[in-house]
């Protein structure tokens, strides 16, 4: 029964994850830590930090972790054959068919008219992110983790991967309350 719902949870993220990997985090995260609860939001966020930080495509990154930690090796190539596999086949029958059509009206208003709604489903997560952040660390960290990473992109071209990896080490490298001083009798 569990390959059974890997293959549905990440067919479903395949099938709706129009605009690619920004477009189906969120589709992956409802199924990962609500519909099936294989993960906790905080494990979900730090898989998607830790797979952002790696080459190649997102969504199968997630899918390969989840499909392996839920089970083994079996589900992680099934989990990453049902979220490739409607790409492929969708865009042989879209290419072919966009081509003959790509001219009309209706088919360029169609592509312009998916942008918003990836746009809101990436500012959902985003904003769910943001809470949990706050939770961590409180609003005066977040607005200026939030600021600095958006001045760094956006002004020096860093890319987020370097961020993230450099909060990562950065974390894991601070020394703790305990390790600072000795404690006092």
């Amino acid at each position: 029964m569990t390959h059974k719902h890997i293959f549905l949870a990440f067919l479903r993220v395949g099938l709706l994850g129009y605009g690619g990997g920004p477009a189906a985090i969120p589709l992956v995260q409802k199924e990962v830590v609500e519909n099936y609860k294989w993960m906790t939001d905080d494990e979900f966020s730090d898989m998607l930090a830790m797979g952002n930080t790696l080459p190649g495509p997102i969504a199968t990154k997630l899918a390969g972790y989840v499909g392996y930690r839920v089970s083994g090796i079996g589900g992680m190539l099934n989990a990453l054959v049902a979220s490739v596999l409607p790409t492929v086949i969708l865009m042989i029958i879209l290419l072919t068919t966009l081509s003959t059509f790509r001219d009309l009206d209706w088919v360029q208003g169609m592509t312009r008219g998916v942008i918003p709604v990836v746009a809101v489903l990436l500012g959902v997560l985003t904003w769910s992110f943001i809470e949990k952040s706050n939770k961590d660390l409180g609003w005066l960290k977040v607005t200026f983790l939030i600021v600095i990473s958006v001045l760094l992109i956006q002004t020096l071209g860093l890319h987020p991967a370097v961020i993230i990896a450099a909060l990562i080490i950065y974390v894991l490298t601070k020394p703790t309350g305990a390790q600072k001083g000795g404690e006092s009798s």
